[in-house]
């Protein structure tokens, strides 16, 4: 199972310079509720919700979501080590909490620091170089 950050998702819609190889759309996808309320919100601070609202939906419809459960939200209070964002406290948290629960989970992301405090927590990190 994928933890999909937002980063990855937003250089999926947005075409960047760096985008997530083709394969990954076929794994098992997860993320928080988050990923709705960052792509929608970048989405439309960059103006682009008509213009990429479909495709922001399909991606969306791809990827099971987590609620913040108290549980997620108790842990991310908790430390980390080394410093996180408020909004990677939670995603950090989610995957915890799925880890608790016994599924292997490994994390796409494109952002650095987070991909560095979850190696630090010894959650996998999700290839992202396109083969293709």
């Amino acid at each position: 199972m994928i933890y999909l950050d937002t980063s990855v998702a937003l250089a999926h819609l947005l075409a960047e310079d760096r985008r997530p190889p083709a394969a990954l759309w076929s794994e098992e996808l997860i993320s928080s509720r988050l990923l709705d309320y960052e792509l929608w919100t970048r989405l439309h601070a960059r103006q682009l919700a008509a213009t990429h609202g479909d495709l922001a939906r399909f991606l969306l419809a791809r990827v099971a979501r987590l609620t913040l459960s108290e549980e997620v939200l108790d842990r991310a209070l908790d430390p980390f080590p080394g410093p996180v964002r408020t909004l990677d406290a939670l995603h950090l948290a989610s995957i915890v909490f799925l880890r608790q629960q016994g599924q292997e989970v490994a994390l796409a992301t494109y952002d650095a620091g987070l991909a560095g405090i979850a190696r630090n927590m010894g959650i996998a990190l999700s290839d992202l170089t396109d083969v293709g």
